[in-house]
């Protein structure tokens, strides 16, 4: 799994609505041209396109070569994983700010994508219903074992996918997991 880093001005050209669907469907979707994007984000092809560019300006998504594709330009995720930390931009306003937008918007993401597993829940297999779901833990940590808790994390998840990737089960789909580790603030 690559991972990029952002710096500032990479976190502040991701924290577009059209931007980040672009970079989210390219990575969950693969590599697709501007028109193809569009249509599936329900965009004009202008927009995505000057999108795509900036993207790409920023070192996020880049071209793909394919060969016989004429004038077409394929556009892929140049990294599977974006991450940051609200203390790499101390002196930049604009990033802390796209930090505040990347970050409500991942909230409402996973919201949305709950909320459609559960409208459709009912229709699913048995097996599928009872593997889905949620849990929450309370946990009583350091900053330090926090984020050891992380990087143990990351490590099963890539661990299976590379089993995922290695060996394609029929029957397998795509998930999204979610992973939320913030301090517990007490109701007032």
């Amino acid at each position: 799994m690559t991972e990029v880093h952002l710096s500032g001005r990479q976190i502040q050209v991701l924290a577009h609505p059209l931007r980040i669907r672009l970079l989210g469907r390219l990575r969950l979707e693969g590599p697709a041209t501007a028109t193809q994007l569009a249509e599936a984000l329900a965009t004009n092809t202008g927009a995505t396109s000057y999108h795509l560019r900036q993207l790409a300006e920023a070192g996020l998504v880049g071209e793909e070569d394919r060969p016989g594709s004429g004038r077409q330009r394929w556009w892929r995720a140049l990294h599977d994983l974006s991450s940051w930390q609200r203390s790499d931009y101390p002196d930049d306003p604009d990033a802390v700010a796209a930090v505040d937008w990347l970050e409500a918007h991942q909230l409402r993401l996973m919201v949305d994508k709950i909320e459609a597993w559960h409208t459709v829940a009912s229709s699913e297999s048995p097996q599928w219903r009872d593997v889905a779901g949620m849990s929450d833990y309370a946990l009583t940590l350091d900053p330090a074992q926090l984020r050891d808790l992380q990087a143990d994390l990351e490590d099963v998840v890539e661990r299976h996918q590379a089993r995922a990737l290695a060996d394609p089960r029929p029957g397998a789909r795509q998930i999204l997991f979610f992973s939320a580790c913030v301090p517990l603030v007490q109701e007032r």
